[in-house]
């Protein structure tokens, strides 16, 4: 049986399959070139040829802060997700926290993320770094100090700002007397929590420093404070393990003082939901961590600058209470928030 076409019709089929590649092409439809070609474009858009860079994030963060694994957290799902090669150090003393970043430096890294809770001692190593061509960015500490010591960016909360709405919040809640707990002497971010509280508060704002890195001091501490003075009614701490730790204290002084507190994580979660402490101040740490890294890939890869380089980017102040607590339950549970 022949099966073969006629001449002409033959003809015909090839001129029709033809005229089809030639429509497909034009296209860029029919093939898997066209597609493949467009995803490379988008993906291309996206990302530079800048190679896998590596980002330094180092902070003053003592050891055993909870806040800063929430702050590593984020920092290293950026990091996932932009392909960085990230390093983390801290050091509580300010000395030791610039010689890691002169060691940053020295390693010829890409980028640099760094706090300013003692910008003194920052402005040397950040100028060697801005002088090494590595672009340097700021976050959760030196809101007023990044752009004079030319940082491209910065991400945290307004601590001056944060600390009036608690002075505002408290005289709401009818509270005289407020005890303000600083865990880290010199600290310019905690320093400025408790002075814009005392600028708002209509009533007396007490400040007592403690040894933040001692847990039985700190209890010891605010216990003998509250029953020297029982006109303390409310007990403002900067940090949230230390809340739990001013819970205790209230307790042992056999005090009637509420407590209220600045940060948030999964126990201040439970606690506000419990009533232990009135409120949290959320500045979302995790989210620090993450814009930090993550705008220094975008601005090697597509010179992006958040805030226009001249204007922070805020991640708080939000206010955490009984009422909303739910809504965070379980980003807080996730290790997120």
């Amino acid at each position: 049986m022949n099966t073969s076409l006629p001449p002409q019709a033959s003809s015909l089929s090839v001129r029709a399959a033809a005229l089809a590649v030639a429509a497909c092409l034009l296209l860029a439809g029919c093939t898997g070139s066209g597609d493949a070609r467009l995803d490379s474009d988008a993906e291309a858009a996206g990302k530079a040829d800048t190679g896998r860079i590596k980002v330094a994030l180092i902070t003053h963060g003592g050891e055993g802060d909870a806040f800063w694994d929430l702050v590593q957290k984020g920092a290293r799902a950026a990091a996932a997700k932009d392909d960085i090669d990230l390093t983390y150090g801290n050091d509580s003393d300010p000395t030791k926290q610039a010689a890691l970043v002169r060691d940053a430096v020295r390693g010829k890294v890409d980028g640099i993320a760094v706090t300013l809770a003692k910008p003194a001692a920052m402005r040397g190593p950040v100028a060697e770094a801005r002088a090494a061509g590595i672009p340097v960015v700021g976050l959760n500490s030196g809101i007023d100090a990044w752009r004079s010591q030319g940082l491209l960016e910065y991400f945290g909360q307004d601590e001056s700002l944060a600390g009036r709405a608690v002075g505002d919040r408290l005289d709401g809640l009818k509270a005289k007397h407020t005890l303000c707990v600083i865990h880290e002497r010199g600290n310019v971010g905690l320093e400025a929590r408790c002075a814009g509280v005392k600028k708002t508060f209509d009533g007396q704002t007490d400040l007592l420093y403690v040894e933040g890195t001692d847990k039985n001091a700190v209890n010891a501490t605010v216990t003998a404070s509250l029953r020297q003075d029982p006109s303390i009614d409310e007990v403002v701490t900067l940090g949230a393990q230390f809340a739990l730790d001013a819970v205790k204290s209230v307790r042992d002084a056999g005090s009637r003082a509420r407590v209220a507190t600045f940060d948030l994580n999964k126990d201040m979660v439970k606690a506000v939901r419990s009533g232990q402490v009135q409120f949290a101040v959320d500045q979302q740490p995790y989210l620090q961590g993450y814009l930090a890294v993550d705008s220094l890939w975008l601005y090697k890869t597509n010179g992006n600058l958040s805030g226009g380089g001249v204007a922070p980017v805020l991640t708080g102040p939000a206010f955490v209470t009984r009422s909303n607590v739910a809504s965070v339950a379980q980003f807080a549970a996730a290790g997120t928030r």
